[in-house]
C-alpha cells in the first residue's frame, strides 16, 4: 500500500515539476508528456492492499512502445518508487517487454534519466536509480545524472531532503504520509531543466 501511495502522492508531483523544468527551457521547445507503465497486479490484490485509484495518465502499453519511446520523444525521464531499494515489479515487467526495441537497437543513443521516492533516508535514493542502469545500458541509452549541479539544494543540510547525484528524489515516510518538500520539488524541476538542456545540445 505504501508503495502505491508513493507512486501517486510523490512520484506524480515530481513528474509535474520535472515537466515544468523542461518547459522552462524555451530554446528546447520541450513538451513533457506523462505515461504510466502497465499494472501487473490483479484488481483483487490491489483492493486487498488498499491501493489508491490509478492516475488517469495514459498507459504505455506494449503496442505503443515504438510510437512513444522511439518516434515520439527525444529523451525519457523515468520516475519510480522503490521496492526494497530497487525498481518495483511493474517497472521490471515494463523493461522485460522492450525486447523487440532492444533487438532492433531502437533506443541506442536515446538520453534517459530517473528520479525516485523512498520511505526513508536509507531506503534506496541511489540504489533504486542504479537498478535501472542495466536496462539503460543494454539498450545503449545515454544516462544523464544530475551530479551536484543544484548545490543550493543538494549541499543544504538545514533540513532533511531526498535526491542524489543520480537523480531527484523525495522521502515519503513508511506510511506514505510525508509530502515532497519545496527543496525536493525544486531539485525535480532542476532535473527537468538540466535534462532538456542536455537533449537540446545533442539535437
Amino acid at each position: 500500500e505504501a508503495n502505491s501511495r508513493r507512486l501517486l502522492q510523490h512520484v506524480r508531483p515530481h513528474c509535474r515539476h520535472e515537466g515544468r523544468g523542461c518547459r522552462r527551457d524555451q530554446g528546447c521547445r520541450c513538451d513533457a508528456i506523462v505515461y504510466q507503465v502497465p499494472e501487473i497486479l490483479p484488481d483483487e490484490v490491489l483492493a486487498k492492499m488498499h491501493a489508491p485509484p490509478k492516475a488517469d495518465d495514459p498507459v504505455l502499453a506494449h503496442d505503443k512502445l515504438e510510437q512513444v519511446l522511439v518516434d515520439g520523444c527525444d529523451g525519457v525521464i523515468f520516475g519510480l518508487p522503490t521496492r526494497f531499494g530497487r525498481l518495483p515489479g511493474q517497472m521490471a515487467s515494463f523493461w522485460d517487454s522492450t525486447g523487440s526495441l532492444w533487438q532492433k537497437g531502437k533506443l541506442v543513443g536515446k538520453p534517459v534519466a530517473a528520479f525516485t521516492s523512498t520511505a526513508s533516508m536509507q531506503g534506496g535514493q541511489e540504489t533504486t536509480i542504479q537498478s535501472m542502469l542495466p536496462n539503460f545500458v543494454h539498450h545503449g541509452m545515454v544516462f544523464v545524472p544530475i551530479g551536484y549541479t543544484k548545490g543550493d539544494v543538494q549541499f543544504d543540510l538545514t533540513e532533511i531532503h531526498g535526491g542524489s547525484p543520480w537523480g531527484a528524489g523525495c522521502f515519503a515516510g513508511t506510511d506514505g504520509s510525508r509530502k515532497p518538500s519545496d527543496k525536493e520539488l525544486a531539485l525535480a524541476k532542476h532535473q527537468g531543466t538540466y535534462f532538456s538542456d542536455f537533449v537540446k545540445r545533442l539535437s
